[in-house]
């Protein structure tokens, strides 16, 4: 299985030795840890944004029944 790097998204290669993964472009070195939550922190949030909307919906209702009273 091929690990691309989370910063440049080049090839990466696990280095038994050290225990680490090491991008082949810019030369990032991860453990899988490391790798794991840099993945996590850069993915992008489809849940917060569905979240947002929701909330807006709520605001807007809430807002709109205040007015018929």
């Amino acid at each position: 299985m091929m690990t691309y790097c989370p910063e440049c998204g080049g090839e990466m290669q696990y280095m038994i030795a050290t225990k680490h993964y090491v991008c082949k472009s810019c030369g990032l070195s991860v453990t899988q840890q490391e790798l794991m939550e840099l993945r996590e922190k850069l993915r992008p949030s489809f849940e917060t944004e569905e979240d947002e909307q929701q909330k807006r919906k709520k605001e807007y209702l809430k807002w709109w029944l205040s007015k018929k009273k």
